[in-house]
């Protein structure tokens, strides 16, 4: 008995207590990410100023004023507001990084992090008016991150390790946890072959269209591909398992195995083929969907192809990308936590390395319209190969890479970059990013 009583006192005895006058669910939302995802440390929450003086380990205070001589951050009023208001936003330079939600001298940080936090983190601005791109996306130049130049770094994390900062300040004998940077590599399946098994229409098509266009060095490769003398150009699947094998970290395959449209163009599933190679990939990464581009608007659409999936791998699936890094906020994540479907690697920007929700440490998503936080863990991804494409030399794009990586070790976080299978090709236009996927994974080494 006594060691039970022990245990759980020693529980909370490493806990984090938060004093603040409403506890709200942005409130725990916010703080979860940052003090039990990023610092490793269970926080729990008190409105009752007896049970905040009781507690006799880390605490702080999180409200208008402070109660006495405690850690104090002011708070904002964004964590004990519902819905959307106009925000007035003020970006000012923290040392290295930058901060906004000032918040004046009595506090202990000069600036509101778990209302900014939060405010990244919800994507709330990407609920408000903006502009989209032909595809319905929001852009990067549309941020916060962009205007005030601070996309490129992980400004959530950052902030988390500031409130570590002045924690171990006022509690030198805490000992922190501490977490290690992890890779998380995903590899973008919406074409698994070039030439191979297209069916006869497409493959008179993609002949006809090499002649009209005079492509006659392409016209032989198809050929020589067709008739099995070639490896078809965008079969690196081999490539792929070579790499998965020299490590202990999974790959996370994504296949499109939507129906056939104008936007994607993926081999039929009624080929043994793909079907074998589908398989084949799930023996040595983990499998998931690339959600074609008419599941975005159609649950209906969604669930077969997730349903489809599931027959051919025989399990669950649990993540998931959509077609052209496209979202709908918050339908296309609704339609995710409706299908039980936990994992997305859908949220970055196409054309611009860096962090679209301001950190590199895998979050919940908060549905703004309910209020609620909900099962599907969004993975932020920070590099795209297409967003590598507008450096022009491989040294170029080796340095941006090498300054991203550099950015999330900082913080100890997890990289997580999305390569598409047709990335490792010889084709001119990928040149070299075969080097580029290695060197994101070396350097968990």
């Amino acid at each position: 008995m006594e060691f039970v009583i022990f245990n759980f006192w020693n529980l909370h005895h490493n806990m984090l207590l938060v004093y603040t006058h409403k506890i709200t669910p942005r409130v725990t939302y916010t703080f979860k990410h940052l003090c039990k995802r990023i610092l490793g440390i269970e926080v729990l929450f008190t409105s009752k100023v007896e049970d905040f003086i009781a507690h006799d380990s880390l605490k702080m205070s999180y409200a208008k004023q402070p109660l006495s001589h405690e850690l104090f951050v002011r708070s904002n009023t964004l964590l004990f507001e519902n819905g959307l208001s106009d925000i007035d936003i003020n970006v000012q330079q923290w040392g290295n990084t930058k901060g906004f939600f000032a918040t004046g001298e009595r506090s202990d940080l000069p600036f509101d992090i778990f209302a900014a936090s939060f405010y990244l983190l919800s994507r709330y601005e990407e609920y408000l008016p903006h502009v989209k791109d032909d595809y319905g996306r929001f852009l990067a130049t549309e941020s916060l991150a962009f205007e005030h130049k601070f996309l490129n770094q992980p400004v959530v994390d950052i902030w988390a390790y500031k409130l570590k900062d002045v924690l171990q300040e006022r509690f030198p004998d805490y000992v922190f946890p501490e977490r290690n940077y992890r890779v998380q590599p995903v590899i973008d399946v919406p074409t698994a072959y070039y030439f191979k098994h297209k069916g006869l229409l497409r493959t008179i098509g993609g002949t006809l269209n090499d002649l009209s266009r005079f492509k006659f060095r392409q016209l032989s490769q198809r050929y020589m591909v067709l008739m099995g003398f070639k490896r078809d150009p965008y079969d690196t699947f081999k490539w792929i398992f070579t790499k998965q094998k020299q490590y202990n970290f999974k790959f996370i395959v994504l296949f499109l195995i939507g129906e056939y449209s104008t936007y994607d163009k993926n081999i039929n599933t009624n080929k043994k083929e793909f079907v074998s190679l589908i398989k084949s990939v799930a023996d040595y990464c983990d499998v998931g969907i690339k959600a074609s581009y008419f599941s975005l608007s159609n649950i209906a659409i969604l669930k077969a192809e997730k349903t489809k999936m599931e027959a051919i791998t025989h399990t669950n699936v649990k993540a998931v990308r959509h077609s052209f890094s496209k979202l709908n906020l918050p339908t296309s994540y609704r339609n995710l936590v409706e299908l039980e479907i936990n994992q997305d690697f859908t949220m970055g920007y196409i054309d611009t390395l860096g962090f679209r929700a301001g950190t590199c440490t895998p979050f919940q998503f908060y549905d703004l319209d309910y209020e609620i936080q909900t099962p599907l863990q969004i993975n932020p991804y920070h590099c795209l190969d297409f967003a590598l494409l507008k450096y022009d030399s491989e040294l170029d794009k080796t340095e941006h890479l090498q300054k991203i990586i550099k950015e999330v070790k900082g913080v100890n976080g997890t990289f997580t970059a999305v390569f598409h299978n047709y990335s490792f090709s010889d084709f001119d236009r990928w040149k070299g990013f075969r080097s580029l996927f290695s060197l994101i994974l070396e350097s968990t080494e």
